[in-house]
């Protein structure tokens, strides 16, 4: 009964703050405002309708480039970041407070600021391109690609993949590792039959951490992709924010969205299940 009394606080916050917005989202996603016959200038009912749902497959290409730029950056997140984690790690004492401290200073800065610092890095006249002038390079057209915004959406959720991995890692025993080479494994093999099983739960929550918000994000593809690289965020804003304001199509866009990204996380994990089971067994 006292966990039932401590948890209730929580319950109640978890309903105002996602529960009733999920709902208002799907309610807006399903329902229109259309004239009324007969009535006054501009005087509009609502009416439930699945026609803002199937407006969604209009921008297909666009939800294709976001989960396309959200995978590719998820995957170099991971590859930099597995060995960076291993390392902090494998650390003690000051040296790991210190790695720490420097995988979270960029997040003490306002995620904008962080962003704009790469758009005069980039751009054409920028310091990258300043220094590849200096030996008679360039100037490379780097800013407004998909390349830039893969660029903004690893450096900013480095972090994120980072910590879970670290997390999870710091673990695995030093004697486990050590009793594996004892009986006779090399360094590839003690990775893949000891460290990377047992690290399978942190890479779980390192690809749903950065995966997520980088799918949906548009501050970034806005400032670093220009134009161009229209994302499913991007469309999502216009839709509240926008001279194209509608908001009912707007929340049927997030709700597609909240499905895809629900399937590939449970794809994800099934697969993630069956390499941890396989892991174990070897």
């Amino acid at each position: 009964m006292k966990t039932k009394a401590t948890a209730f606080p929580y319950t109640i916050w978890m309903v105002i703050f996602i529960v009733v917005p999920l709902l208002l989202v799907a309610y807006f996603a399903f329902t229109a405002q259309v004239p009324v016959e007969g009535g006054l200038a501009g005087e509009t009912r609502t009416v439930f309708t699945i026609d803002n749902i199937s407006q969604v497959g209009k921008f297909a290409p666009v939800l294709t480039r976001s989960i396309t730029l959200a995978a590719i950056a998820t995957v170099i997140c991971l590859i930099i970041c597995y060995p960076i984690a291993y390392i902090i790690s494998r650390g003690g004492g000051v040296y790991q407070r210190t790695l720490l401290m420097l995988v979270m200073l960029p997040m003490w800065m306002n995620f904008l600021l962080r962003t704009y610092a790469w758009m005069t890095l980039l751009e054409k006249n920028g310091l990258i391109n300043r220094f590849f002038g200096l030996f008679g390079l360039g100037p490379f057209e780097m800013i407004n690609t998909g390349g830039a915004v893969v660029l903004g959406m690893v450096y900013n959720y480095m972090p994120f993949m980072i910590l879970p991995l670290y997390s999870i890692m710091t673990k695995i025993e030093v004697t486990t590792i050590e009793a594996a080479r004892d009986l006779g494994a090399d360094g590839l093999h003690v990775f893949l039959r000891v460290i990377l099983p047992l690290s399978i739960p942190g890479v779980k929550t390192g690809i749903t951490m950065v995966f997520v918000p980088a799918v949906s994000t548009f501050i970034i593809s806005r400032m670093l992709g220009g134009g161009g690289y229209l994302l499913i965020g991007d469309l999502i804003d216009l839709q509240f924010l926008g001279n194209a304001y509608n908001p009912n199509l707007g929340a049927a866009i997030s709700i597609v969205l909240m499905v895809l990204i629900l399937l590939c996380m449970s794809i994800f994990n099934q697969f993630g299940d069956e390499e941890e089971m396989e892991g174990t067994l070897l």
